[in-house]
């Protein structure tokens, strides 16, 4: 597996394309914003998108899904728990940080477990809820995209309508700290980190 890492909107969210390098089948992660830009990188590495995956609903997490699913034809996944967020604006907080903007409904509803296929790797849905009711994080081998719930040396905000600070931390705790030392983690803002540095580093969950 390879990984493309872009930051785009004005949150500086972390998109990330990964993809296999002998099938060229791609798994595109939180396009929140630039579609073009998106779609460019796609594009300049010969990719064949198999899905579209949010780690949660909230707005800049999600609003280039369209213009990516229009492009490439990828199906949108998401956990059910964040699925309505994606068609109310309310829900996926876009009408408090400017013009309220929806998506298309999701094509498929992920659940903890759930096993994704993208070429000769795959990926595990982890449910962490907290941050919101349906924030998941993926696991390939070593690797660990967070969404929102884990970051390096912090954790998602809580504060949000259907956030839980004593969920996510228990979440954080009970499932993520268990993943070897070595997992790299891919959040979804802000620099990569470990697992192994996380559970020395982190305020959090010390």
């Amino acid at each position: 597996m390879k990984i493309i890492r872009m930051e785009v909107g004005n949150l500086g969210t972390n998109c990330y394309i990964a993809f296999c390098e002998d099938t060229r089948e791609a798994a595109i992660i939180d396009p929140g914003a630039n579609a073009e830009e998106i779609l460019a990188a796609i594009g300049g590495e010969g990719l064949k998108p198999v899905c579209i995956i949010n780690t949660h609903g909230h707005a800049d997490h999600i609003l280039a899904n369209n213009k990516v699913k229009e492009a490439t034809g990828a199906p949108v996944y998401i956990h059910r728990n964040d699925a309505d967020m994606l068609v109310n604006a309310q829900k996926n907080l876009s009408s408090f940080i400017g013009k309220g903007q929806t998506c298309l409904p999701a094509d498929k509803m992920l659940e903890d477990g759930d096993i994704i296929e993208v070429g000769n790797f795959n990926l595990e849905v982890i449910h962490t809820p907290g941050h919101s009711p349906g924030g998941i994080c993926l696991k390939s081998g070593l690797v660990l995209f967070s969404g929102d719930s884990l970051f390096a040396e912090s954790i998602g905000r809580t504060d949000f309508p259907g956030g839980s600070y004593r969920e996510l931390i228990s979440n954080i705790k009970e499932r993520l700290m268990l993943l070897a030392d070595e997992t790299k983690v891919y959040p979804g803002h802000g620099p990569d980190t470990t697992i192994g540095w996380e559970r020395k580093m982190n305020p959090f969950i010390q």
